[in-house]
Parts: structure tokens; C-alpha cells; sequence
């Protein structure tokens, strides 16, 4: 295949977004929509290693494919597919399929883009556009709760946005090129690094930055949740592979935060996990509990260089393993029957994609997972020891949590959306698949080690459960730690921090219009330009409002 056809099958999905702005041919935009990615899955089979250069555009963009690109473009645009013949049937009677189709089409465009870029200027441009298109399938519904978790998952974007170009810039100027990869040395590389980290962490459900996810996943369109977890978070996963120095010189205390962060996101998102009751909050705390053990992965390749080649493909194939599986997961939540025995077989076969993300023996999982703990094996004393008991432990929380959503999904009898079962069962297919394809021959002690996990959190669960029945949805009071979690207890003090603001800002008026506010007084003249700040920032904000505003008028 021509090398040409990578940049054309990145963006495509923008080509069909931008004709759905036209009458006469949105009616076809809108029946190629959900077949969007099928350029970019042939890409990710059969384009070849050369790079394509457009020196005209953008600063030069580039194109081209590695090996890890070309995994992330396949898990990409695979889910994009089955999640788009899903939202078809999803959305076939929704009067706003078409505001919908057209922020889809511009994140999927956004994330084909980043996988395929080669340069940082069009990394940078598909990330921002696959994040602030994310923005309109999380506000969807335009409920309450889904205005609030476009709040959260709109400046937590930006902030990140933030992070991420200033990394960037850093990096860039060190290197004085666009092509990637960008060399780690150079001065400020310390500040980069740590931005980049912090940038890409928030698209990742970092811990602490993950606050988006489990607002943004429940209130967005069930296929639009598998794509946000199966695929939008992964781009952080990417970014970190990417501009991160792994395998260079070792980062000791960036490496231990890492592993530390990975760890208590693994453990701590499965007991947030637990204690809620909709299936799509619990597997939005399921996908921060998995990308702890990436970060975990991450850390060690930044702690340990020697271990960063074994770590980069643990972490791509673990990607890989957690994006179908979750896509599967998220899409199943719409598509099982309400009742007989196809209800029973449609959870039977929900229940296969929730034993691959466990680590059950003989699935992607328990293969992904073996990859990542020989890799981890490389680490200096104590870490092997210290990981051997505590990832299997979060591998039992895994299975709790995930066998507490087929518990909930088999106790709620709501009805399955019609015309979505075939792209839910595609979606379950290419799970079970990847897990036939990387299917290996498995020691005694290796099956023991996969299999003893999942039955310890199998048995909990169903002894949980027969402590303590499952209440009917309809009785299900208001679970005690908010989906939000840290972000409730952070509400207050935000609250207090910007009424200060307000109060700072009235005192600057009083200042000026009292004697204290001579022209030549010293406050004056610090309120002055603390106020030509603001107004800076105010007026990039308002020209950002504008911006979404005419767009969102535009597709209405």
C-alpha cells in the first residue's frame, strides 16, 4: 500500500465531519460516518514503514508508522469501527445524531492523527482536536449531569492541553526540529519531562488527574463510552511511549511517583469502584484501576532504562489487550436483552471480555499480564518482590469489580437498545480473538498464577452477594463516595479560592476609585496589571466560547 494512504485514512473522519455542514450531502456523510475508520484499519494492515512529508502544512507534517503506532492504530481504528456501527443503532432516532456524528468524526479524525504523526506539531493538533471534540459526545444528553461532567472533563482537558504544549515547546526548542522522536537532553529537559508526564497523565486517568472518567463515561452514549475508554485514554498511554524518556538515563524519583501512583490507582479506583451502583461508573473506575498498571510499567521504564524496550511492549500489547476488552464491556451495557434465554447467553458472553481484563488463564489478559510482569522482573531489589504480592492483589480487585458490573447488568432488567447486539458481539469477538491469536502454551505455575486471582475475586463476589442481595435499580440510593471522589472534596475549597478571587477583584476597584488609586500609586499600578492579565485570559476564553458556540449553532 502507498504510504500516501496513512495521512488520507487519518483524515478522512474530518473530511466527512466538515461535510456534514452541507445539507445536500449530509445524508451521505452521515451513512459513511460509522464506516469512517475503515481506511485507516487497512492502513494499520498493510501501509509500510515510509514516511510521508507535506512540507506546506503545518509547520511540515509528517506521517508515517512504527511498530507501536501501527498497534494503537489498529486497536484505534478498530474500535471506532464497532462503536460506530453501534451509535448507528444508538442514535437512529436521536435528534441531535447529527451534532453527535460530527464530534465523532472529529475525534476519531483527532485520534487517527496522533497515532500516524510524525512531527510534534501534528501530534499536538490531533490530541487538542480529539479532546475538544470529546467535549460534545460527553454533553450529549444535555442533562444536568452531563453539562457538569462536560465541565470537569472540559478544563481538566485544557489544563492538561496546557501541560502538554509547554512540554512540547521545551522540547522542541531543545531540539531545534518538529520530527519525532524528540530528544530528552537538552536544557529545561527536567520541566518538559515532568509537564509531559503530568499532560499526558490526564488523558490517561492518571490518579489524582482521573477525575473526568468516571463523571464523563456514565452521562456520554454508550458507544461514545467505549471510545473514550477503549481508545481516548490510550492516547495519553501513546504520549507517555512517545516523549518520555524511557530507556535513557534513569529518572529515580519521577520512576518511584509513577510506580507509586500506578499502584494506588490500581488498588484505590476498584475500592471507589466498588462502592457504586451503575455499570458505567464501575467500569470507568475499572479502566483508572487498569491504567494503574500501565502507569506502574511506565514508572519502572523510567526508573530502570535497562528495562524499557520489554516494559514499551508489555505497555502497547497491554493497551492493546484493554481497549478491546473495555470497548467490548461498555458497548454490552446497551446491548443485553431483558429477559429469556438470550439475556442469559448475552451475559455469558459479556462476561468473556470482564475474564480477559481480569487475567483469567488463556485470554489477552493473563498473556498481557505475563508480559508485563517479566518485564517488571528486570527492576533492582525490592521492587520484583514488592510487585509480585501487590499486582496479583489488585488483580483481585479487578475481578470483584468487574464481576460486581455482571452482577448489577444480571439483576437490572432495562432493555437492550434495538440494532446494537452485531457491533456489540464484533466488539467481543475481536476480544476473544486477540486472546486465540496470543494464546501460548502455559506452564502449571504460570496457569496457577493467573487463575488463582480471578477465582479469589470470583468467590468474594459471589459471597458479597449472598451477604447482601443487590437491591432492584429502582431501589438503589445514592452511592456514598460520589463518582466525582476526589473532586468532591476539593469542591469546597475551589469554591473558597474563587469567591477570593472575586473579593480580590472588588478590592482592586475599590483601590482605584479611592485615594489609595493615585495614577502614580504602586498599588495601582500592581492592580493594573494584574487586571491586563485577567483580561488576557478572559479574552481568550470568550474567543474559545465563541468558537464552540458557532459550531454547536452550526449543527444544530
Amino acid at each position: 500500500m502507498s504510504a500516501w494512504w496513512l495521512p488520507v485514512a487519518a483524515l478522512w473522519p474530518l473530511a466527512l465531519a466538515l461535510l456534514l455542514a452541507t445539507p445536500r450531502l449530509r445524508p451521505a456523510a452521515l451513512a459513511l460516518a460509522p464506516w469512517a475508520s475503515l481506511p485507516a484499519l487497512a492502513a494499520a494492515a498493510l501501509a509500510g514503514a515510509e514516511t510521508v512529508q507535506l512540507p506546506s502544512l503545518l509547520l511540515g507534517l509528517r506521517f508515517g508508522l512504527d511498530d507501536t503506532g501501527r498497534t494503537f492504530l489498529l486497536l484505534s481504528s478498530l474500535l471506532w469501527l464497532t462503536a460506530g456501527l453501534a451509535a448507528r443503532a444508538y442514535h437512529a432516532h436521536d435528534d441531535r445524531r447529527t451534532s453527535l456524528w460530527a464530534f465523532w468524526l472529529a475525534a476519531q479524525a483527532g485520534n487517527l492523527w496522533l497515532i500516524a504523526a510524525g512531527d510534534a506539531a501534528g501530534f499536538y493538533a490531533g490530541f487538542a482536536l480529539m479532546s475538544l471534540a470529546g467535549y460534545g459526545l460527553v454533553i450529549h444528553a444535555r442533562s444536568f449531569e452531563a453539562w457538569r461532567a462536560g465541565r470537569v472533563y472540559l478544563a481538566m482537558a485544557l489544563l492538561g492541553e496546557a501541560a502538554l504544549l509547554a512540554g512540547l515547546l521545551l522540547r522542541v526548542a531543545a531540539a531545534g526540529s518538529l520530527a519525532l522522536p524528540l530528544p530528552a537532553e537538552g536544557a529545561h529537559s527536567t520541566a518538559a519531562t515532568l509537564l509531559l508526564f503530568a499532560g499526558f497523565g490526564v488523558k490517561a486517568g492518571l490518579l489524582g488527574v482521573h477525575m473526568w472518567l468516571p463523571l464523563a463515561h456514565p452521562v456520554a452514549p454508550t458507544p461514545a463510552s467505549a471510545v473514550l475508554s477503549g481508545v481516548l485514554i490510550k492516547a495519553g498511554v501513546l504520549g507517555w511511549l512517545r516523549f518520555l524518556p524511557l530507556g535513557a538515563e534513569p529518572w529515580p524519583l519521577l520512576g518511584v511517583a509513577a510506580i507509586a501512583l500506578g499502584l494506588a490507582g490500581a488498588l484505590g479506583a476498584v475500592a471507589i469502584g466498588l462502592a457504586q451502583r451503575a455499570p458505567k461508573t464501575m467500569l470507568a473506575y475499572s479502566s483508572v484501576s487498569q491504567m494503574g498498571f500501565v502507569t506502574v510499567a511506565v514508572g519502572a521504564a523510567l526508573l530502570q532504562p535497562a528495562a524499557a524496550p520489554a516494559l514499551a511492549v508489555a505497555i502497547t500489547l497491554y493497551a492493546l489487550h484493554h481497549g478491546l476488552a473495555k470497548g467490548a464491556l461498555f458497548l454490552g451495557v446497551a446491548a443485553i436483552p431483558a429477559a429469556g434465554a438470550a439475556r442469559r447467553w448475552a451475559l455469558t458472553a459479556q462476561a468473556l471480555p470482564a475474564l480477559a481484563l481480569a487475567g483469567a488463564p488463556w485470554t489477552s489478559g493473563a498473556f498481557a499480564k505475563d508480559e508485563l510482569k517479566d518485564a517488571l522482573a528486570l527492576l533492582p531489589a525490592p521492587w520484583p518482590e514488592a510487585l509480585a504480592w501487590l499486582l496479583p492483589a489488585a488483580a483481585v480487585g479487578t475481578t470483584l469489580l468487574l464481576a460486581r458490573v455482571l452482577l448489577v447488568q444480571a439483576s437490572d432488567a432495562a432493555p437492550a437498545k434495538s440494532g446494537m447486539a452485531p457491533a456489540w458481539l464484533a466488539a467481543v469477538a475481536a476480544s476473544v480473538g486477540l486472546g486465540a491469536l496470543v494464546a501460548v502454551p502455559m506452564a502449571p505455575a504460570t496457569w496457577l498464577a493467573a487463575f488463582v486471582p480471578v477465582a479469589i475475586g470470583c468467590a468474594l463476589a459471589i459471597a458479597a452477594a449472598w451477604w447482601r442481595p443487590l437491591a432492584p435499580a429502582s431501589a438503589a440510593r445514592p452511592p456514598r463516595i460520589g463518582a466525582g471522589d476526589l473532586l468532591d472534596l476539593l469542591a469546597v475549597p475551589l469554591a473558597a479560592i474563587w469567591g477570593g478571587l472575586l473579593r480580590l477583584a472588588a478590592f482592586g476597584d475599590r483601590v482605584q476609585l479611592t485615594g489609595g488609586g493615585a495614577p502614580d500609586s504602586p498599588v495601582t499600578a500592581r492592580v493594573a496589571q494584574a487586571e491586563a492579565a485577567l483580561r488576557g485570559l478572559a479574552l481568550v476564553g470568550v474567543l474559545l466560547l465563541v468558537v464552540l458556540g458557532a459550531a454547536w449553532v452550526a449543527l444544530r
